[in-house]
């Protein structure tokens, strides 16, 4: 394999820089504290995180975003439902899509949620000096960006 403008030893060093953040400070999800808290598994937490984030969304949407399958999904959100959390709806306009919406319920805890992520990246940020976190930040609106545009050759 080619190493691409020292692609690969930026990803062997940024590989390197993480697993030596890890060895000082957990890289387990900052939310994973809540789990226990709410009594609810990481899939499930992650769901009512991105549901809070973006509203009612297609079953097969929030699996991909929760990272599972949509078998699997289907069984975290019956625990949703079943614990007063999301509720499903049927689409208007296509009775086939399900989406799922928080209860308020699941709005109360999705703002726990988020108040919990922005304390957690808050105290890992307070590490770098404000010049830092502007660069850092600016870095990640850039990939950000990227993800989101079209890919052409310069952007594969």
């Amino acid at each position: 394999m080619r190493n691409i403008s020292g692609l690969d030893d930026a990803a062997r060093r940024m590989l390197e820089l993480l697993v030596a953040v890890g060895r000082r400070n957990s890289l387990r999800d900052p939310l994973a504290q809540l789990t226990e808290t709410l009594e609810l598994t990481p899939p499930q937490l992650h769901g009512v995180m991105w549901l809070g984030q973006d509203g009612p969304l297609p079953m097969g949407e929030l699996a991909r975003r929760v990272g599972v399958t949509e078998k699997t999904i289907t069984g975290i959100v019956d625990r949703l439902e079943r614990e007063g959390y999301a509720q499903r709806e049927r689409d208007p306009g296509d009775r086939r899509v399900v989406h799922v919406r928080l209860t308020a319920r699941g709005q109360e805890t999705a703002g726990r949620i988020q108040a919990q992520a922005q304390e957690s990246l808050g105290n890992f940020l307070s590490l770098l000096d404000p010049g830092d976190r502007t660069a850092l930040l600016r870095i990640f609106e850039k990939l950000v960006g990227r993800l989101a545009a079209p890919p052409s050759a310069e952007n594969p």
